[in-house]
């Protein structure tokens, strides 16, 4: 790599920008990449810099280790309550970093290894090229804990493949194989773990000499074209989570995951 430069930010993230292709990767291998308030945060703001930096013309997304990202990281929900994080902030800093991304000046490539659940799907479809080795899959695994799905993953699949998927992905919490998620349109591409990087590398490098005002353009009007119901989910998304995320439900989902039993909710 040439002209590489590794960026300051806090535990669980790591952004380098490496000549015009700016990589930023989730690095909690340890918890599969989940994220927590302060990560959020960091990425939200890791992409909305690029509106000023003008050198940058590509962005790779990926998770350190065999997983994407695993969505929230419940271990930090007590702890960050003591800090006075409230659930509207924690949705606040979840849409924003979503918006960041579709509202990236330049493309977006996710690469995707392993688990994409909770908010790492939202990421994952929020790019504009999604690549994923053939281990890869989706999962909104909110209604398993008391949640509903939250960074406009439910909107962006269903504008991509259809209302029928979409509800049987946020109501039923399973995993869909990512074999059937390129089947109905939610990734750019599948590949082995072997060829998965290098034609990760090779859609950054043909993107890193493009010219940057037309990718601009290009990806806004691609956006204004697909993703026209985003705002309004993710609104609708802040007012109904913050709700269930002070509610008994969600604290038994989220105990029983931690704890590995099968959670009991209230009749």
């Amino acid at each position: 790599m040439s002209n590489v430069e590794q960026t300051t930010a806090p535990t669980g993230l790591r952004v380098v920008h490496d000549g015009r292709v700016l990589r930023v990767t989730i690095a909690n291998p340890k918890r599969k990449n989940a994220i927590n308030y302060d990560t959020m945060v960091a990425l939200g703001d890791a992409f909305e810099a690029v509106v000023e930096d003008r050198t940058v013309r590509a962005i790779v997304l990926t998770g350190e280790g065999e997983d994407f990202c695993t969505g929230a990281d419940l271990s930090g929900v007590v702890s960050e309550a003591q800090r006075g994080i409230t659930p509207e902030m924690t949705m606040d800093a979840a849409n924003r970093l979503v918006k960041a991304i579709v509202d990236a000046p330049v493309p977006v490539i996710a690469r995707i290894r392993g688990a994409a659940a909770g908010v790492g799907v939202a990421l994952a479809l929020a790019a504009d090229l999604t690549y994923a080795s053939e281990d890869a899959y989706l999962l909104l695994a909110f209604i398993n804990i008391g949640l509903m799905p939250d960074g406009g993953a439910a909107a962006m699949i269903a504008a991509a493949a259809g209302r029928p998927l979409a509800a049987e992905m946020a109501l039923l919490g399973e995993r869909l194989p990512i074999a059937d998620a390129v089947r109905h349109g939610l990734v750019t591409g599948v590949l082995s773990a072997e060829e998965l990087d290098a034609k990760v590398e090779a859609a950054a490098a043909k993107l890193s000499t493009g010219p940057r005002r037309a990718l601009e353009l290009t990806k806004s009007a691609l956006n204004a074209a697909s993703l026209t119901s985003l705002d309004a989910a993710l609104a609708a998304e802040k007012t109904g989570q913050s709700e269930l995320l002070q509610s008994p439900d969600f604290m038994e989902g989220a105990t029983a995951m931690l704890t590995k039993r099968k959670a009991v909710f209230a009749e």
